[in-house]
């Protein structure tokens, strides 16, 4: 069974950087997107971003132009590259891949504290 593992999580300062990785234990051939999620306490879980197998990109509006996602399909590796960070992006985000079949896998999350 395949497994996504995640890192780079952490504690950052507002206005701060951060990058997670996400990686899957095996080659899934068929992706159709991969993405980010993450959930706050007391709420939950939202889309941050998505990209589709020929690189189409979405963003949720709380995080346009701050964050960056890329992926890489021969990996199966997704990246959330974060930039000016807020208290308000403190959650602990999730990546999902998600086949053309339709079957999903999740990560573990990974936690991001935005603090001063």
């Amino acid at each position: 069974q395949v497994q996504l593992v995640e890192s780079g999580g952490g504690l950052v300062q507002p206005g701060g950087s951060l990058r997670l990785s996400c990686t899957a234990s095996g080659r899934i051939f068929d992706v159709s997107v991969m993405g980010w999620y993450r959930q706050a306490p007391g709420k939950g879980r939202e889309l941050v971003a998505s990209i589709t197998s020929d690189g189409t990109t979405n963003y949720a509006d709380s995080v346009k132009g701050r964050f960056t996602i890329s992926g890489d399909n021969a990996k199966t590796a997704v990246y959330l590259q974060m930039d000016s960070l807020k208290a308000e992006d403190t959650a602990v985000y999730f990546c999902r891949v998600v086949r053309m079949t339709g079957f999903a896998y999740w990560g573990q999350g990974t936690q991001v504290t935005v603090s001063s």
